[in-house]
């Protein structure tokens, strides 16, 4: 048979390119591994902000899904693989859930952003269907509650980004918040990826059978699109997703390891010499290869009479298959020729594991997970200026032929600033907050004077309004902030210095012809609204600190 085992590994998979623990220095900042580079460049925010002028090479983008089902745990995948955790501790760290309360709860309760910065190889550049710059890639990533009680965070969420990776639990399937998140973003025109997490659950739990398995993917995969088919949008086009068009991918958050078919393919095109893309769309669905004549069929059974294996259990699931049997069950020999034939090397203080600790190792590295989420990330979601194109429509209260509504469809850097901010964000000072949303259009600098336009602004009215300068911009970068001299429209950005006038939601923009971008409709309703006085009048400036 067409073993899996002599496929060329086509990078070095013991290189995962992951840092180790980020040092913090006065105005460099942290430093960030690069992904795909073997020697691993320390980058510093003046190499980010350099990268913010490359619109078409930033993907703004979050992480939703039903609570529990892995959302902040495939988070740490990137998050290390940008080198910012170590890569022992991804999976366990949970690094996006910054509060106290989260770590000690083990959920996620305000949304958190952080900003990544990678570098792609030219294969995975040639993939990319939208104008790329280079090879270098800033991601934004929000990372979302998945409790329905936290829904307007993944509401303030959404509205600053453009794609979202919508995590489903092998198990437990497509469920009530899942379905709610994702109506949220279509609604919103952000265009979602999958992955199905937990697997290893789906292995070592419930020890499901090769065929089995698959049919759990394909019914949670249906169920995703019958909820993206049901809130059918045209001007987004069809965003349903497909594992043959390299739209979901399959993995387990906690172990470190995902795969995509297009990293099956690309190994397999290059064993057999056939075409990636007609690789890729054979490992999906009703497609069976016979090892005696060694031809494809759509039928399963073979000219002998006898039943064919589908190609996604033989060229797929096939190889992880053995390499769990192997390590959980002990086979040290077997398990040895599985990596030299993978090309997998251990290191000393690794080999002495066994069982779920080994297993964690090995996996990691035949199939590390921020390589599948990342190539799916900037091959498969929309740029600034790509999506703004479709999404300005929802955005703007205005005119969309207006001086505003034109910057926002061309996401122009140099154009009036037109900046939403979505939430606000508690900072260390006692009682002050940082403004966190996105450019649209324009740039945004210290010391620049905004008008700040509340909910309630008309235009050619003074309610709601405000003008004031801006005293800082700040990168968000989950547990650390950064500060920037200004920052170009398709960004996402903290203010410092304008908390005092927004309550949670506003425009901010430079022009005064321009009308608000639209405020964001949450899907839970306030219940309690409390108004509190002070019974001495004198307390009242206390209070209002």
């Amino acid at each position: 048979m067409y073993g899996w085992m002599d496929v060329p590994v086509t990078e070095d998979p013991t290189d995962s390119g992951l840092g180790g623990p980020v040092t913090y220095g006065g105005r460099t900042g942290f430093a960030i591994r690069v992904s795909h580079s073997p020697q691993g460049v320390n980058f510093s925010v003046d190499e980010i902000r350099a990268l913010m002028d490359k619109r078409t090479n930033i993907r703004n983008m979050s992480v939703i899904a039903h609570v529990d089902h892995g959302k902040s745990t495939l988070t740490d995948s990137l998050v290390s693989k940008a080198g910012i955790i170590a890569s022992a501790k991804a999976g366990d760290a949970r690094y996006t859930d910054t509060r106290q309360d989260e770590q000690d709860r083990g959920i996620t309760i305000k949304s958190t952003a952080i900003s990544m910065y990678f570098e792609m190889n030219a294969d995975d550049i040639a993939d990319v269907k939208q104008k790329t710059d280079g090879n270098g890639f800033l991601i934004n990533l929000i990372d979302s509650p998945g409790h329905v009680d936290f829904s307007s965070e993944v509401t303030a969420a959404l509205r600053v980004t453009d794609g979202a990776l919508v995590v489903v639990d092998t198990i437990d399937g497509v469920c009530v918040q899942t379905e709610t998140v994702l109506r949220q973003a279509l609604g919103e025109r952000i265009k979602p990826v999958v992955i199905i997490n937990k697997v290893d659950r789906a292995l070592l739990e419930l020890q499901l059978t090769k065929e089995d398995l698959y049919n759990t993917f394909a019914r949670t995969i249906e169920s995703v699109n019958v909820v993206i088919s049901t809130y059918f949008d045209k001007t987004l086009g069809d965003v349903q997703v497909y594992p043959e068009k390299g739209t979901v991918a399959f993995g387990s958050g906690l172990h470190g390891w995902a795969f995509t078919l297009r990293q099956f393919a690309q190994r397999y095109s290059k064993k057999f010499g056939v075409d990636q893309e007609k690789m890729m769309s054979r490992l999906w669905g009703e497609n069976y290869f016979s090892p005696t004549t060694k031809k494809w069929t759509t039928k399963s059974a073979g000219p002998d009479g006898k039943n064919l294996e589908r190609a996604f259990n033989m060229f797929i699931l096939d190889p992880i298959f053995k390499l769990f049997d192997a390590t959980m069950n002990f086979k040290k020999e077997q398990c040895a020729s599985m990596l030299q034939k993978l090309d997998i090397s251990l290191k000393v203080d690794e080999k002495d594991l066994e069982g779920k600790a080994l297993l964690k190792v090995i996996m990691k590295k035949f199939l590390p997970a921020g390589d599948a989420l990342l190539e799916m990330i900037v091959i498969h979601l929309p740029s600034p200026p790509t999506a703004q194109a479709y999404r300005a429509e929802t955005l703007y209260e205005g005119p969309i032929d207006d001086e505003c509504g034109t910057a926002i469809k061309n996401c122009d850097p140099n154009g009036p600033l037109m900046l939403y901010v979505s939430k606000m964000v508690p900072t260390s000072d006692k009682g002050r907050f940082y403004a966190f949303g996105r450019v649209f259009s324009g740039t945004v600098r210290s010391g620049l004077k905004v008008r700040i336009q509340g909910p309630n602004y008309v235009p050619g009215k003074k309610d709601d309004l405000f003008l004031k300068s801006v005293q800082r911009v700040v990168l968000m970068m989950g547990r650390i902030v950064e500060s920037l001299e200004d920052c170009p429209a398709g960004n996402i950005i903290g203010l410092v210095g304008i908390d005092q006038f927004l309550l949670k939601s506003g425009t901010i923009t430079t022009t005064d012809t321009a009308h608000n971008l639209k405020v964001m409709k949450f899907s839970v309703s306030p219940v309690v609204q409390v108004a509190v006085d002070v019974k001495n009048a004198n307390d009242l400036p206390k209070l209002v600190e």
